[in-house]
């Protein structure tokens, strides 16, 4: 088929694997966006093949049984063809889910960018439950080890990630900016006593915030503190070490790693349908499904840009970018026989183009057809 050449093509520039490789995974990626589910016995039906369905399946457990992914291409290619800016905020938090007995955790780093933390480093942990330093430290390091020249502004995380080990890496030589939510009941000492945060800021009311006028000592170290009463009432106490006044503002970007996950999970490709449960394969899943996060939101960014979506009374968008985009591919790939002729398809692959600014204004007119 024309369509699966001309994306293998568009790949091939991103990803210096074997062509037959890339083919297939131009092949999946099509079938998934098709079948809306991981679950490898549905994408089977979804394959542009002539082969019978039972010899699709094995060609796809052999994939994620026999190939070696290279992680580090994925990571290059995703902030290369969705042109990340920098200083980047680095988002950090664990998604998990059960089949079975099976309990899946993974913990995920994705750069934040349009509302959405777009992953780029994953780890998959062998246990129920929270992340322990070492596993957070070793996230983090190989995250440095591919992109060490890149402008980091902060990184934001969740009350999981704190403790005296995590904040000494942090505020190590080079020290790494953060704006890490902390529990409410972490005792402050301001040199004298010692009180819990919600002791400290209880004369908030809802929607109030307030930045502690001097660092207190958290976990050994001086850390600048700021909370906010949410609207059910609970406290968002957060910690840094800089400019405390805009933490509460920069903590919220946190919210783009959950994104992510509505995204892979029930919002999008249904990841918790998958009956993968060998950690290495779950792990190259993740990373077809990271390119074809990148197609989707690039093509709802690229259809935006000619058709304004309008917030409803509420203030939201009646779409995301996400799902505007994976509505917009799902039309064309179930509908291929319709779009022979057309340049449907040619556009939604143009963000692997280094030339993508320039086809999108060469194909605006057809855009407005098109829509």
């Amino acid at each position: 088929m024309k369509e699966i050449n001309l994306f293998r093509e568009m790949l091939q520039q991103h990803l210096r694997w074997n062509a037959a490789r890339v083919a297939f995974v131009s092949i999946f990626l099509v079938a998934l966006i098709r079948v809306r589910t991981v679950n490898l016995a549905e994408i089977a039906t979804g394959f542009s093949s002539e082969a019978k369905v039972e010899s699709r399946y094995k060609r796809l457990q052999r994939f994620f049984r026999e190939f070696e992914v290279d992680y580090e291409s994925i990571a290059l290619m995703v902030v290369k063809v969705m042109k990340i800016p920098e200083p980047w905020v680095i988002s950090i938090d664990r998604t998990d889910w059960k089949f079975g007995k099976t309990v899946f955790n993974v913990l995920t780093l994705g750069v934040v960018h349009q509302g959405i933390a777009f992953p780029l480093i994953w780890l998959m942990l062998d246990k129920k439950g929270n992340s322990n330093t070492r596993e957070r430290c070793e996230l983090w390091n190989r995250f440095l080890e591919i992109f060490a020249d890149r402008q980091i502004d902060f990184l934001t995380a969740d009350r999981e990630f704190v403790g005296e080990e995590w904040f000494d890496y942090l505020l190590s030589d080079p020290c790494t900016r953060f704006r890490i939510r902390i529990r409410k009941n972490t005792l402050l000492d301001d040199g004298q006593k010692k009180l819990r945060a919600d002791v400290c800021f209880q004369d908030l009311q809802v929607g109030q915030s307030k930045v502690l006028s001097q660092p207190r000592l958290v976990w050994g170290h001086s850390l600048y503190i700021a909370a906010m009463r949410l609207e059910d009432g609970d406290l968002l106490v957060v910690a840094t070490a800089h400019l405390p006044h805009t933490a509460i503002a920069d903590y919220a970007m946190r919210w783009a790693i959950e994104t992510l996950f509505g995204c892979f999970k029930s919002r999008g490709f249904c990841l918790e349908s998958t009956h993968l449960q060998h950690s290495e394969r779950l792990s190259k899943l993740i990373a077809l499904l990271t390119i074809a996060l990148c197609w989707c939101f690039s093509s709802g960014l690229w259809l935006s840009v000619f058709k304004s979506l309008k917030p409803k009374k509420h203030g939201r968008l009646p779409k995301s970018i996400f799902r505007l985009g994976f509505d917009f591919l799902r039309d064309i790939v179930l509908n291929l026989h319709l779009h022979a002729n057309s340049s449907a398809f040619f556009n939604s692959i143009n963000f692997l183009s280094c030339t993508y600014p320039k086809a999108i204004k060469k194909h605006a007119s057809r855009v407005f057809l098109w829509l």
